[in-house]
């Protein structure tokens, strides 16, 4: 039992660290593509939008390459270590944060900035208004970020090795049960990944509920 909490606790943990690295990743520059007005920009949705739907085990293999001890940063040693997977998972999430953040605010009233700055509000100012306007649509950014490598193995099984007591979350738990023919424990893994994944999803629904009532 200790090694299922163990395991739920790393889940959680790499999770959560990717997709609020994400949404510092993805908040200004999907802030950045909405408001922007420049050469290249549908250029770089277009990657971002690509980027949404990369599948994860491409991630997996560009970050362990990368990671690897002959590869460009494998001096650093990370690899077969949660920060490892923390990374794949935040090139997985960041293009889903960016690119919903984008849509979010660009669905705004284009008005409403110059409404702001002619109140007197300076740029930063303009843009933390904006994302106050828009905080429902950037609530599901976040939900779709985590919900987006909660549930991802390729990537976590390629870069953290699926190692017990270190690298081990639980979906490479339940392909490890699977694989054993243990299938009454891979479902109850599951069972775990769906609960987690339900409960997070609801606390921010309701978030986004009560914020969208308070308007």
């Amino acid at each position: 039992m200790s090694d299922i909490f163990e395991i739920t606790a790393l889940s959680l943990q790499v999770s959560t660290i990717a997709t609020l690295v994400s949404l510092l990743i993805g908040l200004p520059l999907g802030t950045w593509l909405a408001l922007g007005s420049f050469r290249g920009r549908s250029f770089i949705l277009s990657i971002v939008n690509t980027g949404m739907a990369l599948p994860p085990v491409v991630v997996g293999l560009v970050v362990a390459m990368t990671l690897w001890r002959s590869g460009p940063l494998g001096s650093l040693r990370l690899i077969y270590t949660p920060w490892a997977i923390v990374i794949a998972q935040t090139i997985i999430s960041a293009p889903v944060v960016i690119g919903l953040t984008a849509a979010a605010l660009a669905a705004l009233d284009p008005r409403l900035q110059q409404q702001f700055l002619g109140l007197g509000a300076s740029r930063l100012q303009m843009i933390w208004h904006l994302w106050r306007e828009a905080r429902l649509p950037l609530l599901a950014a976040l939900m779709a970020g985590f919900g987006s490598v909660i549930s991802e193995v390729g990537a976590s099984m390629m870069v953290g090795g699926n190692i017990r007591g270190q690298t081990r979350v639980l979906t490479t738990a339940i392909v490890l049960e699977t694989s054993k023919g243990e299938f009454e424990r891979a479902l109850a893994l599951s069972a775990l990944l769906l609960v987690i994944t339900y409960l997070i999803n609801l606390a921010l629904t309701w978030v986004q509920h009560k914020r969208g009532k308070g308007r």
